[in-house]
């Protein structure tokens, strides 16, 4: 063994301990979810063509802690299937509704508090609740919903422009296809 000293580790603390990063992802977790088939069973009997989706999309971010850096950040995605009816007109297939959330802790400055709330944060959610749809539309009877990404930069410079500084408020997303 060698008494040669290593430099100092920059990712350490004076005490040897690691200090927190930027951004962690303390807990997530589905807070709400909903699948209707208001027309079952016969819809299942007449549909004949994939129904058309309407999706909606919102980011909302709320302290857990008055003056605190932990926060709640949900993503809310509502998925609306209509499908022509044997009269000619439509007819609603489904309604799935999903609240995912996550607990994040940030140890950022005050001016890079809102886009990672509104950008990175929804953009590690989004996996698992495009899953989580997936998997319900797919458990309930119909072709799985496959969301495309989302660019949330996008969503939030929007946000931003509307003048929106409560980190409320949603997009609508375009239409995706299902798969």
């Amino acid at each position: 063994m060698s008494d040669t000293q290593l430099p100092p580790d920059n990712n350490t603390a004076p005490n040897g301990a690691v200090p927190p990063g930027p951004l962690l992802l303390n807990l997530q977790y589905t807070k709400d979810l909903s699948f209707e088939v208001p027309g079952a069973p016969e819809i299942f009997a007449t549909l004949r063509e994939q129904p058309r989706i309407d999706l909606a999309l919102d980011v909302q971010a709320r302290p857990l802690q008055q003056g605190g850096n932990v926060y709640e950040v949900e993503l809310q995605i509502r998925a609306d299937a209509q499908a022509p009816a044997p009269n000619g007109t439509t007819q609603p297939a489904f309604i799935a509704e999903l609240s995912y959330c996550g607990i994040f802790t940030l140890n950022v400055e005050p001016n890079l508090v809102e886009p990672l709330l509104l950008v990175e944060c929804p953009r590690l959610l989004f996996p698992f609740a495009r899953n989580i749809l997936a998997d319900v539309t797919r458990d309930g009877g119909f072709p799985p919903v496959m969301l495309s990404p989302i660019d949330f930069v996008a969503l939030w410079q929007s946000r931003r422009g509307q003048g929106d500084a409560q980190f409320q408020g949603g997009a609508p997303v375009p239409p995706v296809a299902s798969a």
